[in-house]
């Protein structure tokens, strides 16, 4: 498995489905529809494999907790469901979907790997097979560790090209399928929101930013701004300094030629023509 060239596609309809998963059974998902490079493959086979190996690599886990975490997912993935509105926009009677997300989970305890196939109704929203989509690289949320960052950060994505992105605040929570104890906006923020910014600012590819909007004197909605972090700049190679070249030591070798300048020229010899050091020299000899 290419790990740096994962790419996950899900259709629209799916980012904005009402459902919840754990972290690792989001892992163990968004891992498998990263598998999902083509239409083709994807008709070709709706079935996954995924390493405890693998798993560690994409999500930054110790590889004596990644196994286990496979274990654990496969006893809860089984039974998770999604609420998908308005699935078919060509069967307009059909108002709701719902739908497990997998139909099967083998498990190979010796090669310490699950293969999984996705439900039949699932097929169509991944890939590039139905409506329109959003794609990001696994790595971008392979760092992240809370449930809600990576429900937000796909809703957000799916808003790339504008960097905004407003939300109704109560249909967030019925999507994230929030219980009552998030009806205080101050639970909601301190457990939800605030985790989930911080948690995409510091482990994903975006910077964001939020405020809220009133309807009279309840808050209705949540307003997103992000945009894409800059990769870091190279760090340029120091200039070296050239050294200063050291002088050449003077010869003298050819001391008496100086002497003979001093003496047929005397004061009229150009300052610099002759060394100091070789002038010293005819000083100290007493010829200068």
């Amino acid at each position: 498995m290419e790990h740096n060239n994962l790419v996950v596609c899900k259709a629209n309809r799916i980012v904005e489905a009402g459902y919840k998963l754990s972290l690792n059974e989001q892992r163990v998902v968004l891992a498998c529809i990263g598998q999902v490079n083509s239409t083709e493959e994807l008709l070709s086979t709706d079935e996954f494999e995924l390493s405890a190996k693998d798993f560690a690599k994409l999500f930054s886990v110790s590889n004596e907790n990644a196994y286990q975490a496979l274990i654990d997912v496969t006893k809860s993935l089984f039974n998770r469901y999604l609420v998908i509105e308005n699935p078919y926009p060509e069967n307009a009677k059909i108002k709701k979907l719902e739908t497990r997300w997998i139909s099967s989970i083998k498990h190979l305890p010796d090669d310490g790997k699950v293969m999984l196939r996705f439900s039949q109704d699932m097929l169509p929203f991944l890939g590039e097979l139905k409506g329109t989509f959003t794609r990001y690289k696994l790595e971008n949320v392979g760092k992240m560790t809370s449930i809600h960052g990576i429900r937000l950060y796909e809703l957000l994505a799916q808003w790339q090209g504008t960097g905004k992105r407003e939300i109704e605040l109560n249909w967030l929570k019925e999507q994230l399928q929030l219980d009552s104890s998030y009806d205080r906006m101050n639970n909601l923020k301190a457990r939800v929101i605030d985790p989930a910014v911080k948690d995409i600012n510091a482990n994903s590819n975006y910077n964001v930013s939020w405020t809220q909007r009133k309807a009279g004197r309840s808050i209705s909605h949540l307003i997103f701004e992000f945009s894409e972090k800059k990769p870091p700049e190279p760090e340029k190679p120091k200039r070296k300094t050239k050294a200063k070249a050291k002088a050449e030591p003077v010869k003298l070798e050819n001391i008496d030629h100086f002497a003979e300048m001093r003496k047929r020229f005397g004061d009229a010899i150009p300052a610099g023509a002759i060394p100091p050091e070789i002038i010293e020299q005819l000083k100290t000899q007493g010829r200068w």
